[in-house]
């Protein structure tokens, strides 16, 4: 993927190991507080992206992609750790694990960072010919109920095809598709609906029947999954005109 820049902000690999440095001290920051790096042993086999300031070179976002042929290495992914995915293994086409997405807590212009993120997303797909994107939408915390809401309008309207479904694999798991029967306030579940997430749903992305409980991140999350190919149109065409 060739540089992406759009207004002050520029997408790019990060093609060193102070890079990737850089990448695990931001997810740090975000995702477990104050200094330190996260790591896995994932971080290897992913092409990590760098979402920097041009004016102020401070490095504001960041996520990893990890590609895969097609569904027969489906086992290898991050996400496969937490969720039963035997029913992408069948999936004939090149797939990417988006992972680790965050922005950096005292940036101004998340929206911006995020348009950039999908910007720099978009470029890579049509280059790879990529079919499906798929990953683990997180929830900040383990209270399920803060989030009632948002699963209620999850399970209605966003629930993965059955030929796709994750089952379940995770040791504690809150399984909103079947506990919930309450009727979603729409207007407090987008609220509680992580950018990402939403971003994700607005393209015709689906989610799994049940959340992850992660004590580790300190996160709820749901296997999210986007064909590319249903894809709206008229967002595909603004996506691709924010590229141009």
């Amino acid at each position: 993927m060739p540089t992406f820049i759009k207004g002050r902000y520029e997408a790019r690999f990060g093609e060193s190991q102070d890079d990737i440095k850089a990448a695990q001290t931001l997810r740090h920051r975000c995702f477990r507080g104050g200094d330190g790096l996260d790591e896995d042993h994932y971080d290897a086999a992913c092409r990590h992206i760098l979402i920097e300031d041009r004016e102020t070179g401070a490095l504001v976002g960041c996520f990893r992609l990890m590609p895969l042929e097609n569904g027969s290495r489906i086992g290898d992914s991050y996400s496969a750790q937490y969720y039963e995915l035997s029913a992408l293994r069948t999936y004939n086409a090149p797939m990417i694990e988006m992972g680790r997405f965050c922005i950096a807590p005292d940036a101004q212009d998340g929206a911006d960072i995020l348009r950039v993120a999908w910007g720099a997303m978009t470029r890579y797909v049509d280059r790879e010919g990529v079919g499906m994107l798929f990953g683990c939408s997180s929830f900040q915390g383990t209270d399920a109920a803060q989030y009632f809401d948002a699963f209620a309008m999850l399970r209605d309207r966003h629930l993965a095809p059955k030929r796709w479904l994750p089952r379940v694999k995770a040791p504690k798991v809150f399984r909103f598709a079947q506990r919930l029967r309450r009727k979603p306030d729409a207007k407090q579940a987008l609220r509680a609906m992580p950018p990402l997430l939403r971003t994700y749903l607005l393209m015709g992305g689906w989610v799994s029947d049940h959340a992850v409980v992660d004590h580790d991140l300190n996160t709820l999350h749901v296997f999210t999954g986007l064909e590319i190919s249903a894809v709206p149109q008229t967002r595909a065409r603004l996506l691709r005109a924010f590229t141009g």
